[in-house]
């Protein structure tokens, strides 16, 4: 089978090609066989090799992937008496004083927070009701802004709060007082 020629494009490809390799050792040469023969590699093939990287040295083997972490386990919800729970259900939990944070930004409704706690643990207050805004977990369509950033921070600032050690339960409010987008706070009495 006759060798075909390169073009003038292939040469001018092979010669670049040949000119990124280092040879590892001197190679004797040996005869082909038919069998062993391979056919010239595909100008496509050699661009994709110019395009790659180089890389001088020893390389080292692929490290395994880390084993994917176990899933959390969700945080166990503290359980009030039943007489709580019924009050919740039933919405005739009267909060001791609500405080509105959807439409500031991430750190004002943090430090509004903060402050709301720290009043009701010196008040004595037991019960407080935090308008968040609805949750979402994605932007709608054409939406620049997220939202439904505070709702999904709130669980953190609670929980690295300097009274989360004074923080009973958090729960969804009931329809008439926000539903989705308000939450319930019950702080542990006094001591």
């Amino acid at each position: 089978m006759p060798r075909r020629r390169l073009s003038p494009e292939e040469r001018a490809l092979w010669r670049t090609l040949t000119r990124t390799v280092t040879p590892l050792r001197r190679a004797r040469p040996r005869p082909e066989t038919e069998a062993e023969a391979q056919p010239p590699p595909q100008p496509e093939a050699l661009a994709e090799l110019l395009e790659k990287p180089r890389i001088k040295g020893r390389v080292p083997p692929a490290r395994p992937a880390p084993p994917l972490p176990a899933p959390a386990a969700p945080a166990p919800v503290p359980v009030l008496d039943g007489s709580w729970e019924k009050r919740i259900r039933g919405g005739r939990l009267s909060p001791d004083i609500s405080v509105d944070l959807h439409g500031l930004t991430l750190a004002a409704a943090h430090l509004r927070l903060e402050r709301l706690l720290g009043d009701a643990v010196r008040q004595g207050w037991r019960v407080l009701l935090v308008v968040t805004g609805r949750p979402r977990p994605a932007p709608a369509p054409g939406e620049a802004r997220r939202r439904g950033a505070i709702r999904a921070e709130i669980g953190d600032w609670l929980a690295r709060s300097a009274h989360a050690g004074r923080i009973a339960s958090v729960r969804q409010a009931h329809p008439r007082h926000g539903g989705d987008g308000a939450l319930y706070i019950i702080l542990r009495r006094g001591e």
